[in-house]
């Protein structure tokens, strides 16, 4: 899935960095993925720090914010790359310790393609994978997070736009 913003990668940047359900929330439907808080409308100083091996946050109910995303790779200005790597109770698994015999996986990322006329052309894809195979009818989600991310884009393409039109 993509997006042209009418804003140059540097100023998207910050947006994408600032995501998770401690921090920015995710730029959806708030009540769905962020526990009815509100996502940021603004960039904020504060959330800015991110580096390989952090978690980026999703609030759970009665749990609040858990770990759910680690960051894999990080280019700034350019690609945000988050691993996701839980059991089916969503407990986080260590990448580094064999796969149990149930268990879900996945890549997130997010590129940033500059344009020309200081444009940004937002991409972002990935895949999940669930073992063992058959549980795929039951536990996929990708109808859901196709729908929650074309929000996501929407969101930030009028947030960072906005936010570029009053610089």
């Amino acid at each position: 899935m993509a997006v042209t913003i009418d804003a140059p990668p540097d100023q998207v940047w910050p947006w994408l960095v600032q995501m998770g359900g401690d921090r920015a929330g995710w730029y959806s439907w708030d009540r769905l993925d962020n526990g009815g808080r509100p996502s940021a409308r603004e960039v904020h100083p504060e959330w800015q720090g991110l580096a390989v091996g952090d978690y980026v946050k999703y609030w759970r109910g009665s749990q609040g914010a858990v770990d759910a995303w680690r960051v894999a790779m990080l280019e700034p200005n350019r690609f945000l790359g988050l691993h996701g790597l839980a059991d089916l109770r969503l407990h986080n698994l260590d990448p580094n310790q064999p796969r149990p015999r149930a268990y879900t996986e996945g890549l997130w990322g997010f590129l940033l393609n500059e344009r020309p006329g200081g444009r940004t052309r937002l991409v972002i894809g990935g895949y999940e994978a669930i073992r063992p195979r058959w549980l795929w009818r039951l536990y996929s989600y990708t109808p859901l997070v196709w729908i929650m991310q074309a929000r996501t884009m929407s969101v930030l393409k009028r947030n960072v736009e906005h936010a570029q039109a009053h610089r």
